[in-house]
């Protein structure tokens, strides 16, 4: 079997962003992590062993020098000893445990110390997509010229719109070469039309962005916060991270993931102070108009004018959708959208994967004697995720009411 993730920074800017922050602020802490397929799929028999041997492969791929020297140039923002942590870096298979029931479901786990487990999510979740349409023979009808047109009509779509927008789709890719395409696709199509309105940003790909000379782009996920919240509990993760990310990036990196625990007690931790100092909000679950409405609404509360701020919806948008929200939310804030799946497995006939691996226990010391669960309250239903009673738990603690 080909090795699927050959290069350490084919992964999204963001894990390392946090790696850095986690190393920062919580070097000691251990965390747990569960792999979710929302479809319940059926994989084929034999499945996991061979995401066993690719993660193995893993264990191979080092940093470069090329890959520092872009880092350095790009991410102005990360101190010079995360480099030579990076440099020092080594996957370790002890760290996972795959395994598949007899049904044919998938099982994935990692165990370990926060700040090495956390630069495995976005290249197993990659691993176990693009293998999937390897091992189905799914892959075998992927145009990939017809895939470079129908994105270079994306883009134009997108830009002639006004949109700035940026790949976010290693994850859930069809395949690095879908990944690959899309980027280069959307590059072109933005040398070709500079003078319109929108613009392409990136790729939250740190690989691909050095590969084409683009901006990784990226801040943080729903792990950082959630594993605070379990550490700490999720009345004050919000707060607590926000000023961990204050301490480690100096106000770069300025734009907060705020639906960890749903927008109700996310906004009782939003002050003045944090207001001003990260650039806008990510808009991830929920309903689009509404969410706006809120951020705006707590902008105004704090004598903020909201056109000054950005806001960047990424909640599984596609090219339509996004051109639909710039329209409204052009008029009071700065919007920007990080798009994935649409842009990365967007082949005819083939169902894109839905999956994710979610941070799910913490503790902030390797000498503790259990671990604290955690889950992640979404402002969507079905994107909960955690054991039922430990989502009960939570939103209990912090009067969780949808809405």
């Amino acid at each position: 079997m080909q090795q699927i993730i050959k290069h350490f920074t084919d992964d999204d800017l963001y894990k390392f962003s946090m790696c850095c922050a986690v190393i920062d602020n919580y070097p000691r802490a251990q965390v747990k992590y569960a792999f979710v397929d929302r479809n319940n799929t059926v994989y084929p028999e034999g499945f996991a062993e061979l995401v066993k041997e690719q993660i193995k492969m893993l264990e191979n791929v080092v940093i470069t020098d090329e890959e520092i020297a872009f880092m350095r140039r790009k991410c102005y923002y990360m101190p010079e000893w995360f480099f030579t942590y990076l440099r020092g870096f080594r996957y370790d298979s002890r760290w996972t445990h795959v395994s598949q029931d007899a049904e044919g479901h998938l099982h994935i786990e990692f165990e370990g110390a926060w700040s090495d487990t956390i630069l495995l999510e976005v290249k197993v979740l990659a691993i176990v997509s693009e293998l999937y349409y390897m091992v189905t023979g799914l892959n075998k009808d992927f145009d990939y010229d017809d895939y470079y047109k129908r994105t270079y009509e994306k883009g134009e779509k997108l830009l002639s719109a006004g949109c700035i927008y940026s790949d976010f789709g290693t994850r859930r890719r069809a395949s690095f070469k879908a990944e690959d395409v899309i980027v280069r696709a959307f590059r072109d199509c933005q040398q070709s039309c500079s003078d319109w309105k929108g613009r392409f940003v990136g790729t939250s790909n740190v690989y691909l962005a050095m590969k084409y000379d683009l901006t990784p782009v990226g801040t943080m996920a729903h792990e950082f916060i959630c594993a605070i919240g379990g550490m700490y509990g999720p009345q004050m993760a919000n707060n607590i991270a926000m000023n961990a990310w204050r301490h480690t990036f100096n106000g770069a990196l300025g734009t907060y993931l705020y639906d960890s625990f749903g927008w109700d007690i996310f906004a009782l931790n939003f002050s003045e102070d944090f207001a001003n100092l990260f650039k806008g909000l990510r808009v991830d679950s929920g309903d689009n108009r509404k969410e706006l409405a809120k951020i705006v609404a707590k902008y105004k509360s704090l004598n903020i004018d909201s056109r000054t701020k950005q806001v960047i919806f990424s909640n599984a948008l596609t090219t339509d959708e996004a051109i639909e929200i710039q329209e409204y939310a052009s008029k009071v804030v700065k919007p920007s959208f990080g798009i994935g799946t649409h842009f990365t497995n967007d082949f005819p006939h083939v169902a894109p994967m839905n999956t994710v691996i979610k941070l799910v226990a913490a503790k902030i010391t390797e000498s503790w004697p259990f671990y604290n669960d955690t889950c992640k309250i979404s402002e969507d239903d079905g994107k909960h995720t955690g054991k039922p009673e430990v989502i009960e738990r939570f939103m209990k603690a912090i009067h969780y009411t949808k809405g």
